[in-house]
């Protein structure tokens, strides 16, 4: 018998929320700036997924801009009524909270229906057993006593039909624990005689937790579980293997079992998390109508026995390889902003990307959140997500720059912290260059007064008079290795870089890191691309 193998969404998919629809399931996930948004994935005996969509997408009426990383969409919930699947989340570069339909969760998904009286991050909703809808947000909604207002968790009445609030918001609970931080990401159950709110608090790092509460009415103020959290890793200390645990959902499957499936990061010796926050499963059970999360040892393991009632269902593994033979990318592979046509396409079986004014690498800037679109906040990109700790990056590309431009493959993370692999010419003179990017800020972008300062620095260069490069990063643990060479087979080290440099603690794991290939002008509009036969990323 196959295991539940930790995490089942390996790198940066965090987030999760899970429906059962019939023998079927479906998760959706976080993708803060990247485009497609919000990845859609299959399963019929959750230890196997496939992605078989993304819900938002240009054809949608879907917008974003590429600025720290962390902006965008993020904490969708998905759930199923009556004939129609339902997404709701925020998107922090347009209008906020919005909501998405679908008759098949493989699209296609409807545009955007924005929620001028839904207030707050996460919102979440939940039909009812009567199939009444509600919804919920977070907020400052709960009064602590002495006259002010502090975070909490509200719901209210909600026609699905018309997307619209036909109730009054409703105070129904603050935090789990006394003065706990961030309380969020709530989602409502109604099982048996209770009302089952999941919520997670301690913020998404590493004091990341899961709280329950409960009540029998839905209008009320409800208690919370004595055992909370009800999971978290934040009690073992900074040097776990897994951490930042919290932000979950619950699944029944048919035989009556549950599971929660919830976001985490791998630790990666012992410091940085590059991969992010990933989808990991634990079992659940119910004693004194409370859930038990991991029976027996209370956190998230590596393996589970997978679930005796369901057959297992395999699919084809995400290729390594992308050759670029179709006019469609694939569904892993994603834009950093908005894909404009003017500086992309697939011809000849090439990916050739256009050397745009924008940089990879521009400075960063506050997150408006104020529903006015930024068009020129793009980037000339197209990468995936790394999904484990060992990796390797190789793309074979035709460029010859003759003035400002350059272009290459790139490690991204958020923040502005980038390792970059480039052709340049420099004083007129072809090289290769290894470039290292980081950032220097106070507090995160979404702060008032936000300011950075981006650093560039470059590690390492060469001479290189070939159009024609194989390009690559060997990614161990955090021992980086850059080779180039006229082919696969024939690679030349350029350097060694601590990966550690571009995944400091104070980056977080909000996003982890893309891997890809770029082009730019470097503030000017040059009108000359770089081609890419192939990108391949092995695991």
């Amino acid at each position: 018998m196959d295991m539940l193998r930790n995490p089942i969404i390996p790198g940066y998919y965090p987030d999760p929320s899970i429906i059962r629809v019939e023998d079927d399931f479906y998760m959706v996930n976080s993708s803060f700036e990247m485009v497609p948004g919000i990845p859609i994935f299959h399963s019929r005996d959750l230890v196997h997924w496939e992605q078989i969509a993304n819900a938002m997408t240009v054809e949608n009426g879907f917008y974003m801009e590429r600025n720290c990383g962390v902006g965008g969409v993020m904490a969708p919930t998905i759930r199923y009524f009556d004939g129609t699947y339902y997404i709701i989340n925020a998107n922090f570069a347009d209008k906020g909270n919005f909501i998405v339909t679908a008759s098949d969760p493989r699209g296609p998904w409807s545009n955007p229906h924005y929620l001028d009286d839904v207030p707050g991050i996460d919102a979440s909703f939940f039909f009812d057993n009567d199939g009444r809808c509600y919804i919920m947000g977070t907020g400052n909604v709960w009064d602590n006593g002495a006259g002010v207002m502090e975070r909490g968790i509200w719901v209210a009445e909600y026609d699905i039909q018309n997307f619209r609030c036909i109730g009054e918001p409703f105070t129904i609970f603050n935090s789990a624990m006394r003065g706990g931080a961030a309380p969020e990401a709530p989602h409502l159950y109604h099982i048996g005689d209770w009302y089952y709110l999941m919520i997670a608090e301690g913020g998404t790092e590493h004091y990341h937790a899961v709280m329950v509460a409960r009540s029998r009415e839905l209008f009320s103020f409800f208690e919370g579980n004595p055992a909370n959290p009800v999971m978290t890793h934040r009690h073992m200390g900074f040097k776990a293997p897994i951490i930042n645990v919290g932000h979950a959902d619950l699944v029944e499957l048919k035989d009556g079992s549950w599971y929660a499936v919830m976001l985490g990061s791998r630790l990666i010796d012992g410091k940085c998390k590059n991969l992010g926050r990933e989808t990991f499963i634990c079992p659940v059970v119910w004693e004194r109508d409370w859930p038990l999360f991991s029976p027996e040892t209370g956190k998230i393991e590596w393996t589970y026995p997978a679930p005796a009632s369901l057959e297992q269902t395999t699919y084809p593994k995400e290729p390594q390889l992308d050759d670029f033979d179709s006019e469609d990318l694939p569904l892993h592979l994603v834009f950093w902003g908005m894909p404009e046509k003017h500086f992309w396409k697939v011809e000849d079986s090439c990916l050739k990307l256009r050397c745009i004014p924008q940089r990879l690498d521009d400075d960063l800037a506050p997150m408006q959140m104020d529903g006015i679109r930024r068009p020129g906040r793009i980037t000339s990109f197209v990468g995936r997500r790394q999904r484990e700790m060992d990796s390797t990056l190789t793309a074979a590309m035709h460029f010859y720059p003759e003035a400002e431009e350059s272009a290459g493959i790139a490690l991204v993370q958020a923040m502005n912290h980038q390792l970059h692999f480039e052709r340049a010419c420099e004083n007129g003179k072809q090289v290769l260059r290894v470039v290292l990017i980081t950032a220097d800020y106070a507090q995160p972008p979404y702060f008032p007064g936000f300011t950075s300062v981006t650093n560039r620095e470059v590690l390492a260069s060469v001479p290189c008079d070939s159009k024609d490069l194989v390009l690559s990063v060997e990614m161990k643990h955090e021992d980086f290795i850059f080779r180039c060479g006229a082919d696969k087979d024939s690679l030349t080290d350029i350097c060694h870089v601590d990966g550690a440099l571009i995944n400091p603690e104070k980056v977080g794991c909000m996003c982890g890191t893309l891997l890809g290939v770029y082009a730019t002008g470097n503030g000017h509009d040059i009108d000359n691309t770089a081609d890419f036969d192939w990108m391949e990323v092995i695991e």
